[in-house]
């Protein structure tokens, strides 16, 4: 079955170890916000710092492995139609509408929509790491370190698949911040499959 994140929302739900996530842009250019925690133990989470260092690039894709701050395997890419994705900026937020933008009345962002949807788990503010951004596409410059925010490469029906290498926590969004969808908010699809 497949459920729809509505745009500028979020969602929380388990993952069994061995089940595939599909995450689909059904409309294209859309990206999502994703972050997992161990079911058992969520003080261990998704490490972005942990991911690129043992990868040794920036930008993951099929094969690659998603560990988390005690170096242990989260998810795994298995399979991936776009792959750009980033996992180096946080999640947005009413202080990046607000700091980056100028925005007067500036919306939660992802990072609200993280929070409603992981408060049922007990996960508070604080505790919501870097998340790896489904699709997003930033563009480093290898000299000045620059980094621009560029519409995404997924084109509508896309997807990326993760398998869970243990029982997770996962919340994911539809994103908030037009420079990440081309200023078109618009939902994000996802599937769960295989035994729980």
């Amino acid at each position: 079955m497949t459920n729809r994140i509505p745009p500028r929302s979020g969602t929380a739900f388990e993952l069994k170890k061995g089940q595939l996530l599909t995450v689909v842009d059904p409309e294209g250019e859309q990206v999502s916000d994703l972050v997992a925690y161990n079911k058992d133990d969520t003080r261990e989470y998704l490490s972005s710092g942990r991911s690129i260092d043992y990868a040794g690039r920036m930008f993951l894709t099929t094969d690659d492995i998603l560990y988390s701050n005690r170096s242990v395997p989260m998810l795994r890419i298995v399979e991936d139609e776009v792959g750009r994705h980033d996992f180096s900026l946080t999640p947005c937020s009413r202080d990046t509408f607000s700091i980056i933008y100028g925005d007067k009345d500036p919306h939660h962002g992802c990072q609200g929509n993280l929070e409603n949807a992981l408060a049922p788990y007990g996960i508070g503010p604080d505790a919501i790491p870097i998340a790896f951004n489904v699709f997003m596409h930033v563009a480093v410059d290898s000299d000045s370190g620059e980094i621009k925010v560029l519409p995404p490469k997924s084109k509508p029906g896309q997807k990326t698949v993760f398998r869970a290498e243990m029982d997770l926590i996962v919340a994911m969004t539809a994103c908030s911040a037009g420079q990440s969808n081309n200023f078109r908010y618009k939902p994000i699809d996802y599937r769960i499959e295989g035994a729980p």
